[in-house]
């Protein structure tokens, strides 16, 4: 029986996020009260607020799932592979899957829902938010020591600046097709670098 509330309770989860992202690119999110997405999502605003605690969550919550992803993949990287040559084959295999974490997707959702993320200043903090726990949860998955909140900070960063130049490269007019050869080159190069100032 829990097994079926479980499923019920994601279903309820993804369809008031679904709705409120759908209004969001419609008006903008500023201009939509949570209110209108509990309307259009058919639950009253307590229940709204059980699943999604701030207005920025309804949107972020596609990334939450994304938060312990770099920890993940050190704690499950093969016996004599290093944290950094873990991540950065988990990095460039996102971009070959056109994952849009790497920001390497111009599919037009997908575009159209990074506008609205970049485009909205609360959403751009909430977002920080969310990588200010990655790399915590990077952190301990490296040992949790001052040493490895430097290297986890530094890891997350550049994942950061290479998804972002890749995004704005994308929305300038570029085909993901066109950008990945300077993708990978440019992940190559940033996780090289890593390497030489992160004994990992």
């Amino acid at each position: 029986m829990s097994g079926l509330r479980e499923r019920k309770k994601r279903q309820t989860y993804e369809a008031i996020s679904e709705a409120a992202i759908a209004l969001f690119l419609e008006k903008g999110f500023d201009r939509v009260p949570v209110a209108e997405v509990a309307a259009a999502a058919e639950v009253s605003k307590p229940t709204l607020f059980r699943y999604f605690p701030a207005k920025e969550d309804l949107v972020l919550h596609r990334f939450a799932d994304h938060r312990e992803e770099a920890a993940r993949v050190v704690l499950a990287r093969p016996d004599g592979t290093g944290p950094l040559a873990a991540l950065h084959r988990h990095f460039t295999g996102g971009l070959a899957r056109r994952d849009p974490v790497t920001g390497l997707n111009d599919d037009p959702e997908v575009l159209a829902f990074q506008r609205l993320l970049y485009g909205t200043p609360s959403l751009v903090a909430r977002l920080y938010a969310y990588q200010g726990a990655s790399e915590r949860a990077l952190a301990d998955a490296l040992g949790g020591g001052v040493r490895e909140r430097l290297a986890a900070g530094q890891i997350i960063a550049v994942q950061r600046v290479l998804a972002e130049e890749n995004w704005r490269r994308i929305e300038a007019g570029e085909s993901a097709g066109a950008v990945e050869p300077d993708a990978v080159a440019a992940a190559d190069l940033a996780f090289r670098q890593l390497a030489e100032g992160l004994p990992l």
